[in-house]
């Protein structure tokens, strides 16, 4: 009953099409969704690696009359659907890569990929969703293409290898695709993106205005000392005690700097190596942690005050230190004005009480990367049976994480809304 809802909700107020047309286009494409979501699922390719994802991507687009572009950022798909109508331009964007984690569910189509990952043996599944996305993709592109007579613009898919980070010493994801020129030729004007959940219940949206993702930086401190015999301290520089001194000084940029009424933020560090024997105060010390963010004058706050605090401490102790930064993601950021605008939109295909405003989280998401150079919407879709809320669901990048195929649909019907609304308004 729920479903037939949300159908009377999205076919009675999307005047672009005819209801006849669109409810058949929309109805009829969840079947092929949701069988290349399996296959995608059943066939999961690492960062960098997702040759034959890209290779179905591209004979579908290339089936549906689309102009396609291929090895774009390495294994990269994008389509180009020109509607007959002059206009902007629209990106939609699905990640395709899958991660290094054996699955633990029995699906008939559960995934049996082994490879080798940085030196260890490893299952290959899509534990975030990709899949999904993809396959959602795919079916827009679809249903858009049999209408494009009635579309005011043009509609540019692009289907982005290696969000979740390429391999060491290699380029890839949303920023190697926008080096490439993804957004130009034609010039992008919006993009939107979306990410299922496995929290969400199926039939919800959740957005947020402003900053809805963390930025996500790797930091590496090096500390110099002086050698010496642990015995002896006052004839060296201690560098673990001045890492020690490093680590709870930056914990005070979060408790007593950052304004965290404004937006959360997080300083963690997650590995110091240094020494190599119990009596030898070693030369020099090594901290590697992270900085997430959800505000940009935040953000750059926190790295003065960190590169500051990192120099000052080690020079009170008598040692030196620097510090690098090497940025991951940027901030995940809604384009204030775009969400306003484009919030009809969603409540129109789920319903105004089923899209929620969501409180940021401090995940990172290279979308952020195109939002960086076009106004961007990135939103959360629900892909958890209601029926199972009450047990909860396994996490993103887990071996038990699973979708509800059901909550696709929505999906293909948001992105739908989305872009015919901006081009058509």
């Amino acid at each position: 009953m729920r479903y037939l809802l949300l159908f009377s909700i999205f076919f009675g107020s999307l005047t672009t099409f005819s209801q006849t047309d669109l409810e058949k286009d929309i109805i009829d494409i969840e079947g092929k969704v949701i069988e290349w979501r399996r296959h995608f699922h059943e066939n999961p390719e690492l960062s960098n690696q997702e040759f034959k994802t890209a290779e179905k991507i591209a004979a579908h687009l290339k089936s549906l009359g689309l102009e396609v572009q291929t090895g774009v950022a390495i294994t990269g798909v994008v389509g180009i659907l020109k509607g007959d109508q002059p206009g902007k331009v629209v990106a939609l964007r699905a990640d395709i890569d899958a991660l290094p984690v054996t699955e633990r569910n029995n699906l008939p189509f559960k995934s049996t990929v082994e490879t080798e990952f940085l030196g260890t043996k490893t299952g290959v599944m899509h534990a975030c969703g990709h899949d999904t996305h993809t396959a959602m993709l795919m079916g827009v592109a679809e249903v858009l293409s049999k209408h494009k007579d009635k579309i005011k613009g043009t509609v540019k898919f692009i289907f982005q290898p290696a969000e979740e980070g390429p391999p060491p010493g290699e380029e890839g994801g949303a920023a190697l695709m926008i080096k490439e020129g993804v957004l130009e030729n034609p010039k992008v004007d919006v993009i939107f993106g979306l990410h299922i959940n496995a929290g969400t219940p199926v039939g919800v949206l959740k957005y947020k205005k402003g900053g809805i993702m963390a930025s996500v930086e790797r930091f590496v401190i090096s500390v110099k000392g002086k050698q010496t015999h642990g015995s002896q301290p006052w004839s060296g520089v201690d560098p673990i005690l001045i890492s020690a001194k490093i680590i709870d000084g930056l914990q005070t940029i979060i408790s007593r700097e950052a304004k965290l009424t404004d937006e959360a933020a997080v300083i963690t560090v997650g590995k110091i190596t240094a020494g190599t024997r119990f009596n030898i105060i070693p030369e020099t010390a090594e901290l590697i942690g992270t900085v997430r963010t959800l505000d940009p004058a935040m953000r750059s706050m926190i790295e003065r005050r960190m590169k500051e605090m990192t120099e000052t401490i080690a020079k009170a102790y008598g040692g030196e230190a620097t510090i690098a930064f090497r940025n991951q993601t940027s901030i995940t950021y809604n384009d204030p004005d775009l969400t306003d605008q484009m919030l009809p939109s969603l409540q129109t295909v789920a319903g105004a009480k089923n899209v929620q405003i969501v409180k940021a989280t401090t995940g990172g998401e290279d979308f952020s990367y195109f939002q960086e150079v076009v106004p961007g919407l990135y939103f959360f879709l629900g892909g958890m049976n209601p029926d199972e809320e009450s047990k909860g669901s396994f996490p993103h990048h887990t071996p038990d994480f699973k979708i509800d195929e059901s909550g696709m649909l929505l999906g293909v019907k948001a992105f739908t809304q989305l872009t015919l609304d901006y081009l058509n308004q």
